[in-house]
């Protein structure tokens, strides 16, 4: 049975393998550490922005996967550092023998698994952001005058922020905060003409107003800002509603929010890519070095030229001994009987 990619490995060859290995395997380690930063920084916004995306959202599954197979990368770079920097040395490499090969086994299944099903989610989970944002922030405007309300008591505080930090206003833009209440019951007067007349002009029965919360004021702008009666061209002299970005923030969280996961995601999805390519060359360096040193005795330096191989036969002989080993002996069927035995010659007499 013929080993599947076989190569040959003279001794200049080998040294040259066992030390570029070397070089690769720290390569993979500062990459995967830099992944390792961008999965958990992501997850980390995830954590801040998590009142903003709707419970449903699968998104926050990748930074978890990218997690767990960034560490792994890590791992087996390492892994790879030390068994080719101790193939260099005859004293050195018997340590490893006994456990490379269950090393190679699990960083090729469990670290190859999780980088493939970490790109996959990559490329596949930053479409689900915009249901995710377009439901989540619609709930985070609803429940912002529900300062009193157990569970939505840091509503108007978080929303206030994120409209501070990210320079944004309303879901998809400031004339989403006329068509919602957002000021609480407690601040409104029931003697009000004005208040009792807009609540009951609205079928709802919600206090609608065209404003906006302090957290959409530009603070860059030169007047003063302004908050109420927006949507009057008499009410504030000079003020044109067609450039709101003049006095208020132009962009809505919702474009915001979008663009900002979604660059992280990208560049996790890239460095995710680099970790794969690194890693599988690690791997597959290492299973040439130890199956040529296997030949060898574990000597890097002995006499002769080494063959390294991926696997010790072919796809087709690897699965046939292992259906014949599962399989075991042939038992005879219901019908069959025991095979005869062939007739004992007759001993001689005494």
């Amino acid at each position: 049975m013929a080993p599947v990619l076989p190569l040959v490995l003279p001794l200049q060859p080998r040294i040259r393998l066992a030390q570029g290995l070397w070089l690769l395997s720290w390569l993979l380690v500062l990459v995967g550490g830099l992944t390792l930063l961008c999965s958990g920084h992501l997850l980390v916004q995830l954590w801040h922005l998590g009142t903003f995306l709707a419970p449903s959202c699968p998104f926050s599954a990748l930074p978890q996967v990218a997690l767990a197979a960034s560490a792994v990368a890590l791992g087996t770079g390492l892994v790879g550092s030390g068994a080719s920097r101790a193939s260099l040395d005859a004293e050195q490499y018997p340590p490893w023998r006994g456990v490379l090969g269950p090393l190679l086994v699990a960083g090729t299944a469990g670290g190859g698994g999780l980088l493939v099903l970490a790109l996959g989610l990559a490329l596949a989970l930053p479409g689900t952001l915009d249901t995710g944002l377009e439901e989540g922030l619609g709930s985070a405007l609803a429940h912002y005058k529900d300062t009193e309300v157990p569970g939505r008591c840091q509503a108007k505080r978080l929303l206030d922020e994120l409209q501070l930090r990210h320079h944004c206003c309303g879901r998809h833009g400031y004339k989403d905060w006329f068509g919602i209440q957002w000021v609480s019951n407690r601040y409104l007067d029931p003697n009000d003409h004005d208040v009792v007349d807009r609540i009951q002009s609205n079928v709802e029965g919600l206090y609608l107003i065209d404003g906006v919360p302090f957290s959409c004021c530009n603070p860059h702008s030169p007047r003063p800002c302004l908050q109420s009666q927006l949507s009057d061209p008499h009410a504030h002299p000079l003020f044109d509603p067609r450039q709101p970005n003049l006095n208020l923030w132009s962009q809505g969280c919702h474009e915001v929010l979008l663009g900002h996961l979604q660059g992280l995601a990208s560049t996790l999805g890239n460095m995710l890519a680099v970790t794969f390519l690194l890693q599988t060359l690690v791997l597959l360096g290492l299973r040439y070095l130890q199956t040529a040193l296997e030949g060898l005795g574990g000597v890097i330096d002995g006499e002769g030229e080494a063959q390294g191989y991926l696997f010790p036969a072919g796809l087709k002989d690897m699965l046939k001994t292992a259906w014949l080993q599962g399989v075991g002996p042939h038992r005879p069927a219901p019908g069959e009987g025991p095979p005869e035995e062939p007739p004992k010659e007759g001993l001689p007499e005494a």
